[in-house]
């Protein structure tokens, strides 16, 4: 994908396997909202949603998440959880330069410190939890997934 400003809402459905109404639909529910939000125009119509590249980033982590498995509403559950209780964006979460990182075993989500100390987000987020290491915990990565090519 090449690096712009901003994506519209059909650039990011065809780089993530998400639909366009499936982004509309997060939007409207607040499990993502983009960067750039649709406004009404003077004829009566709306702009489009404009993602950034940090959006995109966060979107191929949801994308992924979501082809595990997870539903919307634990999506949208472990978003509020970054945000209200970690003061974090999920893309801050994504790899190893920061100082938490995400990570799932593919029916929870949790939330690994640099010390070691691991959050259960969609349980309770404010606890760390004891014995972690017995989870088999996995990063959770905001990448493309390679289409697979005809042969």
């Amino acid at each position: 994908m090449k690096l712009k400003s901003s994506y519209s809402a059909r650039d990011v459905a065809a780089q993530t396997g998400l639909t366009g109404k499936q982004l509309q639909w997060w939007d409207e529910a607040r499990v993502f909202q983009p960067s750039i939000a649709p406004r009404k125009t003077d004829q009566g119509g709306f702009t489009e949603r404009r993602y950034s590249p940090v959006d995109v980033l966060e979107l191929f982590a949801l994308a992924d998440l979501r082809r595990r498995g997870f539903d919307n509403a634990t999506l949208k559950q472990m978003m509020e959880a970054l945000r209200d209780y970690f003061r974090r964006r999920l893309f801050e979460t994504l790899d190893d330069a920061g100082d938490l990182r995400l990570l799932t075993n593919g029916v929870g989500l949790f939330l690994e410190t640099r010390q070691g100390h691991v959050f259960d987000l969609l349980v309770d987020p404010t606890q760390a939890l004891l014995g972690a290491e017995v989870l088999k915990l996995k990063p959770v990565k905001g990448k493309a997934v390679r289409k697979k090519s005809a042969s």
